[in-house]
């Protein structure tokens, strides 16, 4: 009996033993979990950041865009007031070389006329 008494306490112990063993590597594998989620939600929070800020770029981008939509519409309509302006100073530059050929004319017949 004493045989069979320390066998079975051996195998109470081998038992307790495997207890311990199992729980350890429980415990273990739930720390693993435990990190993973952690990690995880470290992960969630980097996304949300990486979110903001596509969201805050695709902002500036439209923004850019609308600029310079607004430049080349701004660049059309100045080259059209150049050119009106270019057109317009060539006119009053013929108009005043004509007037001054007219006035000279007339100065030149109002002397000859006080001449004679």
């Amino acid at each position: 009996m004493l045989v069979a008494s320390q066998g079975l306490r051996q195998e109470v112990l081998l038992l307790d033993s495997e207890l311990v063993f199992n729980e350890a590597i429980i415990e273990e594998r739930e720390l693993g979990i435990q990190e993973i989620q952690q990690q995880i939600g470290e992960v969630n929070e980097i996304f949300k950041d990486l979110a903001v800020l596509v969201h805050g770029q695709g902002a500036m981008i439209d923004d850019i865009d609308s600029n310079v939509e607004n430049t080349y519409v701004a660049t059309v309509q100045a080259t059209s007031q150049l050119a009106k302006a270019s057109k317009t100073q060539k006119s009053n530059s013929s108009l005043t070389c004509l007037l001054l050929v007219i006035f000279g004319t007339v100065l030149l017949i109002v002397i000859i006329v006080l001449a004679s």
